[in-house]
């Protein structure tokens, strides 16, 4: 069958629900371009707009900033991101209640990469949580959150196995998760793959994909530490480097099939990794047949 980039418009787009993450500005520019893009995307009525934590704790009061104007100034959903590092159990506690004092319901809740970034040990605070498992089962004990968590269709790199990392998963869940969103990937099947196996261990929570619009292999590369870069992705963006409205072109046809597959394979919620840029999810978010609506009002349902 011929690539039809309309197929999944003409079969209607009432079905498709989006939403974006985001990581907090760390200068004034920064917050220009953040801004700008969430006021691209908000027509789409996404689910939830999600703002990141940088590791460490080191973004925390520019992650609550940057949630607390999306609650003051637009009627969008925020998703707060909040880890295990270095923070005791109480510290936890009032960070959660003060967003929810602040009108969020949803948190993304994650163990956390070290001060020292990925790959670095996991030390937990002598007074903290020693696992995402533990922080969820402790916001549920705080109120009464939507929390997602992360789950990992290529294992996570900490993971002494599949099997093991998939049980982690089940742990989170059961400790009171209502949704896992995963890493980003690049082959339909791998995440079609991953949810035969969560259903077989008896988790049936959904699992939102994460997509991550590309320009540049390198950048990926430098984000991924457990991630497949396909072999065919590579010849793609060869002899790209220095033309950038190429490499734009080529990553939004790459970007479009690769939905469209998913699309095919009955998924109906994406979850997009925007990195502050909004063309390229809009793009895509287009293709699969959503179209900018009425700016949300407080008091809609996104």
């Amino acid at each position: 069958m011929a690539y039809d980039p309309t197929r999944a418009s003409r079969s209607g787009a009432s079905d498709i629900k989006v939403s974006f993450e985001f990581f907090p500005p760390r200068t004034t520019e920064m917050e220009t371009q953040l801004w700008e893009a969430i006021t691209r995307l908000a027509p789409l009525r996404p689910k939830f707009m999600s703002i990141t934590y940088g590791a460490g704790g080191s973004t925390r009061e520019r992650t609550h900033a940057t949630v607390a104007r999306l609650v003051r100034e637009t009627a969008l959903t925020p998703a707060a991101h909040l880890t295990c590092v270095g923070a005791s159990r109480q510290e936890i506690a009032e960070i959660a209640d003060q967003y929810w004092q602040a009108g969020v319901r949803h948190i993304v809740a994650l163990r956390g990469d070290p001060p020292a970034g990925a790959g670095a040990a996991f030390t937990p605070h002598p007074d903290g949580y020693a696992s995402a498992a533990e922080l969820v089962a402790g916001l549920r004990a705080t109120h009464d959150f939507g929390i997602s968590v992360a789950a990992y269709p290529e294992v996570h790199p900490e993971a002494t196995s599949a099997q093991a990392d998939l049980d982690n998963l089940k742990r989170k869940l059961d400790a009171g998760a209502t949704q896992a969103i995963t890493q980003f990937f690049f082959d339909p099947d791998v995440y079609f793959r991953f949810l035969d196996k969560a259903l077989a261990a008896g988790i049936s929570a959904p699992i939102l994909p994460g997509i991550m619009p590309i320009t540049s292999v390198a950048a990926i590369r430098r984000m991924s530490a457990n991630t497949t870069i396909p072999a065919w992705m590579e010849r793609a963006f060869a002899g790209l480097e220095g033309l950038p409205g190429s490499r734009e072109l080529v990553a939004a046809t790459l970007a479009a099939e690769f939905c469209r597959r998913l699309y095919d394979g009955g998924v109906r919620d994406f979850h997009f990794y925007t990195l502050n840029r909004a063309e390229q999810a809009y793009a895509i978010c287009h293709l699969l047949g959503l179209r900018p609506q009425e700016p949300i009002k407080r008091g809609d349902a996104a």
